[in-house]
């Protein structure tokens, strides 16, 4: 049937003027359609379909909405699902200087206005995670999920005592929680502000008939995830060992937590984590006294005054009055508590004091 055969029946059509011109429409492409058709079959190379030539769609690239130009920082800047991350550390731990943020970042976003990172991150800028603040809970697992997610305190971390492989997060490591309390180590004061909270499922302790402090144990798999959390925290922030420390020794007259059972030496000993001192350097101390001389003077104002001249020096909270308080008897007590563990009567020994200043010797302040 040919073009002017088709057009003469279409017009005889007794339909409807919307009818004919859908009609029409189908008419026209399907003339359309056999020329392209002819016109294929006449090349050389048949020609594909416009199904077969098309490309698979390209994977959708993400282009940085704000370019680094000429002479700004490289930003480094990772988004997923909408949240931007800054993983760069460059920071110089023998300062305690961390001048690149790690992880999240959260950014303001004023009202008709973008905020851009193309210059992003100044190099002058540090973590508030300064420090790792390590204590018991003092209550059974129930009580204490209850105290630090329903009360005013919480803290950062919560490690159980069931065996498995779970540690509790309760709060945003970027966020302040409420755990040191009153607090304070070398020049710092206010440790909540600066630090990272971990808690420790532990009864804590009870007094026995004489008075004298019976602490619970630490469960071994309780340990492992202590060690593997503190050993993430510290490298990722570069906390350096002389701000890894125990409740005890920034609130010594307030706390005893996590007590002298909590493995200080075996987590410096098997994970590098935190302060001990070197053991040639304490028996190097204890050679140089005289037992019966020490015995003699350790009660005398001027080597009380220099035992608590030297806790300060080393980091404690400590007024040096020359006299044994029933607060600074609890800073003696507290360092006991983390370096002469076979020992935390709060009475200054020879081997006490050894252990002070070898520790001095290896950690101080700058």
């Amino acid at each position: 049937m040919n073009q002017k055969k088709i057009l003469k029946n279409f017009c005889n059509f007794e339909i409807s003027n919307q009818s004919k011109f859908e009609f029409m429409s189908k008419i026209l492409y399907i003339i359309g359609l056999s020329t392209l058709m002819v016109s294929c079959a006449a090349q050389n190379t048949p020609a594909k379909s416009s199904a077969s030539t098309a490309q698979p769609p390209k994977q959708a690239v993400t282009q940085n909405p704000n370019p680094v130009p000429a002479g700004s920082q490289q930003t480094g800047l990772v988004t997923f699902q909408g949240v931007e991350f800054y993983k760069q550390n460059i920071g110089d731990i023998s300062k305690n200087d961390n001048t690149i943020s790690h992880g999240s970042i959260v950014t303001a976003s004023p009202q008709g206005f973008r905020v851009v990172k193309r210059y992003f991150p100044a190099v002058g800028q540090n973590f508030r995670q300064k420090y790792l603040i390590l204590h018991y809970t003092a209550l059974d697992e129930d009580r204490s999920l209850r105290v630090l997610t329903e009360q005013s305190v919480s803290a950062h971390y919560l490690v159980n005592n069931l065996g498995d492989n779970e540690i509790y997060q309760l709060v945003d490591e970027n966020k302040r929680a409420y755990h040191a309390g009153i607090s304070a180590w070398r020049k710092d004061i206010n440790l909540n502000d600066t630090s990272i909270g971990i808690e420790i499922v532990n009864t804590g302790y009870v007094n026995d008939s004489i008075g004298k402090k019976v602490f619970a144990p630490f469960d071994a798999k309780q340990m492992q995830k202590v060690a593997a959390l503190v050993k993430d925290i510290a490298d990722r922030y570069q906390i350096p060992p002389t701000n890894i420390l125990a409740h005890s020794d920034v609130a010594p007259t307030r706390k005893q937590d996590p007590g002298p059972l909590f493995p200080w030496k075996k987590l410096y000993d098997e994970y590098q984590i935190g302060m001990w001192y070197n053991d040639a350097d304490k028996q190097r101390y204890l050679a140089q006294l005289n037992p019966e001389l020490f015995m003699t003077e350790r009660n005398s104002s001027t080597f009380i005054y220099t035992v608590q001249r030297a806790l300060k020096e080393f980091g404690y909270d400590i007024n040096p009055t020359g006299a044994w308080t029933k607060e600074n008897t609890k800073v003696v007590e507290a360092f006991q508590y983390h370096f002469r563990p076979e020992n935390y009567d709060g009475i200054i020994d020879a081997e006490t004091w050894a252990i002070l200043q070898a520790l001095i010797q290896k950690y101080p302040q700058k």
